[in-house]
């Protein structure tokens, strides 16, 4: 069992009341369309047939509630299909819990079931085969990730050089080049202007790491690039979208999902803060901060979708709104509010679990507790 460390380590067990929430299905993207991002959270038992037991190794029990011994993770809330977002988690939690059996299952699963032609992975696999072989460039990302510091924990050259492998393709596949530098395009299909991007999936700290393991000085182009996006984004509004479009020439609009929808702060897009919060550049943690005017950071008071203005359009609760918070509250300093914020999400999965907000609870709790665990080794230094 991994113990709780950081400077949120202090606050991390104090007990938080998290306000009824209402049952009500969010829906996200695929690349092919509309699917479910996560059921609502309610104090029913979870989708997989039961509450999740309580106790501080979130990532043991996402491992548990959704991992199948052969590595395959199953969204059993959402009609127990399997992303590639998913496979990712696991193996980031994995790593960062130093778990090489899990580790090995998870990916070896990948290997065998995900990985594309041109070394990406394909986001949506169910009833024995992908059903949509497009990538998602969070996904592909976030592996890449993980399979660097997994190799570099477990002393393995050959998690390593998948790491480096996927990062490239990453680079090649997944990334334009415009006015306002390299972005990281929502997948490999989104390729053409104006290029769709999803401001969540960009991963700064991550970048740092797959720099530093690749040597490849495009990592740090696309830190400038993604920057510069959400930058412009929160020019426009106080909090980034979902979703969003941006052309050659630097211009850059909030947009709906793909399959259609509003234009919303919501499930994906709450990523944002947890991401950008554990970059090593001031810039990026400034840019947190910014949110900080339109995000409510006092628990009884956050929910789990807003309009752009700060507005929230929805009664309830979700682990993913509230780890939000926390790195909100963590960029400002606020220590005290961060950890129990984190405990409301860990809490109200406990209650009524979905693979997204366990996958997050756990997520958040190694990015801002420590996120040394996933190789980010900058975070408590001056440059912050």
């Amino acid at each position: 069992m991994r113990s709780v460390r950081g400077p949120l380590a202090l606050v991390a067990v104090l007990s938080v009341a998290v306000a009824t929430v209402l049952a009500l299905v969010v829906t996200g993207w695929s690349p092919d369309g509309d699917t479910p991002r996560s059921a609502a959270p309610t104090a029913a038992p979870s989708a997989s047939g039961s509450a999740l037991p309580a106790g501080p190794d979130l990532a043991a029990r996402f491992v548990d509630a959704y991992v199948d011994a052969d590595g395959r993770v199953v969204r059993r809330d959402q009609g127990g299909d399997t992303v590639s977002e998913g496979q990712a988690y696991a193996m980031l939690l994995a790593a960062a819990d130093d778990d090489e059996q899990t580790f090995d299952r998870v990916w070896g699963w990948t290997r065998a079931n995900l990985l594309r032609p041109d070394g990406l992975l394909s986001w949506t696999w169910a009833d024995g085969a992908v059903v949509d072989a497009n990538s998602a460039a969070d996904a592909d990302v976030d592996a890449a990730h993980a399979l660097v510091v997994a190799g570099e924990r477990f002393g393995r050259s050959d998690l390593a050089s998948a790491g480096r492998a996927l990062a490239a393709a990453v680079l090649d596949h997944e990334t334009a080049q415009t006015s306002l530098g390299r972005v990281l395009l929502a997948g490999q299909w989104a390729d053409t202007e104006p290029y769709r991007v999803n401001p969540s999936y960009s991963a700064p700290a991550a970048y740092a790491v797959l720099g530093r393991a690749t040597g490849d000085a495009r990592w740090a182009d696309l830190a400038d690039g993604d920057r510069a996006v959400l930058g412009a984004l929160l020019d426009e509004a106080p909090l980034p979208p979902d979703w969003a479009q941006v052309r050659a020439d630097g211009t850059v609009d909030a947009m709906p999902p793909p399959g259609g929808g509003e234009v919303a702060h919501g499930l994906d897009a709450q990523r944002v803060a947890v991401r950008y919060a554990v970059s090593c550049d001031t810039d990026d943690r400034a840019l947190v901060e910014r949110l900080g005017g339109a995000v409510p950071t006092a628990t009884a008071d956050v929910r789990g979708v807003y309009d752009l203005g700060g507005t929230a359009t929805v009664e309830w609760q979700h682990p993913v709104a509230l780890v939000s918070a926390a790195a909100v509250s963590d960029a400002e300093g606020k220590t005290g509010p961060a950890g129990e914020l984190l405990r409301a999400a860990a809490d109200l999965d406990t209650r009524a679990s979905t693979y997204y907000g366990a996958a997050w609870a756990a997520l958040g709790e190694d990015l801002l507790e420590d996120p040394t665990t996933l190789g980010i080794t900058c975070r408590d230094q001056e440059t912050r």
